[in-house]
């Protein structure tokens, strides 16, 4: 991987961390915050990808982006509070 994909990789999962937390100091509820944080860990799995595949990446980021199916699910089907 190149050092500007991982460095822009770091930057995502590093916005995603702090964009997690304005959303759960917003919303006071942590399902959306950590879907807010699952998206940016998506961005930066694609970009670490896209340094060079190997399995281990791949499997990576699908885990990830099934974590986060799995929390919009919750999210849709979760009773209003």
């Amino acid at each position: 991987m190149t050092a500007l994909l991982h460095l822009a990789a770091l930057a995502a999962t590093a916005f995603g961390l702090v964009a997690a937390a304005v959303v759960f100091a917003a919303a006071r509820r942590l399902m959306p915050a950590l879907a807010v944080l699952l998206d940016f860990l998506i961005a930066a799995g694609l970009l670490r990808l896209a340094g060079g595949t190997s399995w281990d990446a791949v499997v990576m980021a699908a885990a990830v982006i099934a974590v986060r199916k799995l929390v919009t699910a919750g999210l849709r089907f979760s009773p209003p509070h």
